[in-house]
């Protein structure tokens, strides 16, 4: 089984939260400083170098302005559309 970060369902999940960083209208920077992490924080979770674990994505997603299960609901959505789920 191939590690998480080369699936790509992880890209679709990536894809997702910079979608919603942007419609959010917060920098990479905005966002990890919301967070309390380094300024490189976001630009490593987008850039799949970085791996969230549910707390941190739920945390994520209140910075976001989005609810982590409508989040959810939307990578299954797109993975249905793309064939991966």
């Amino acid at each position: 089984m191939p590690k998480t970060i080369y699936k790509p369902e992880n890209a679709v999940l990536l894809s997702l939260l910079k979608k919603h960083r942007k419609a959010a209208g917060l920098t990479q920077v905005q966002c990890s400083k919301a967070l309390g992490r380094p300024q490189s924080f976001m630009s490593d979770v987008e850039s799949g170098t970085r791996r969230l674990d549910i707390v941190q994505l739920r945390d994520l997603c209140k910075v976001l302005g989005i609810g982590l299960t409508g989040l959810i609901a939307e990578f299954e959505g797109e993975l249905q559309e793309d064939g991966s789920g």
